[in-house]
């Protein structure tokens, strides 16, 4: 009997392993964050996972975290905030997407800290990249640390098929065990 339950507790771990191997190759890669421009939402070396099921448009929502293939070298993590056919400016510090306000909750606290300068400078889409809307399949990404970070404002829109995923949870460090970006 002792036997039995030992087979049936080792052919279970072994199905658990390989259930958890299939869903993190085909469905969650990990990256680490690079430098400073998500803060203060990530952490330069924060290890995050992302989830790579949530790579079309249909699935990305404004203000998601998101990675993205930059270039042939670099993956970028960026906040999303316009969504195509969308108009994007900022006003006084302000998000405004088709001409109305949407708050930023997760910059509330950096707004609140920030001394005289505007955490965002003004800004409208037809000024920074010559479009007067984000285009079909496109996306307009900001990083939340927005004085230092190389977003839409300087690489202008991300296309969708760029789009490595969802960023779900943080887990390094320790503190920010399965923590969602806000």
């Amino acid at each position: 009997m002792k036997k039995y339950n030992y087979l049936r507790v080792s052919i279970v771990a072994v199905l658990l392993i390989a259930v958890f191997v299939i869903v993190r190759a085909f469905l969650f890669e990990n990256y680490v964050v690079n430098g400073k421009s998500m803060e203060p939402t990530l952490y330069d070396g924060n290890l995050m996972m992302v989830n790579t099921v949530t790579s079309n448009i249909s699935n990305i929502h404004r203000f998601d975290v998101i990675v993205f293939h930059a270039t042939e070298e670099n993956d970028y993590v960026k906040r999303v905030v316009g969504l195509p056919g969308e108009t994007v400016e900022y006003k006084d510090d302000q998000l405004y997407v088709n001409g109305e306000y949407i708050a930023e909750d997760f910059l509330e606290e950096e707004k609140d800290n920030a001394e005289t300068k505007p955490l965002t400078e003004d800004f409208t889409l037809l000024e920074i990249t010559g479009e007067e809307t984000v285009p079909e399949d496109q996306i307009f990404v900001l990083g939340d640390n927005r004085g230092d970070s190389l977003d839409s404002r300087s690489i202008g829109f991300v296309p969708m098929d760029e789009v490595v995923g969802k960023v779900d949870i943080t887990y390094w460090p320790i503190t920010q065990l399965f923590k969602q970006p806000r």
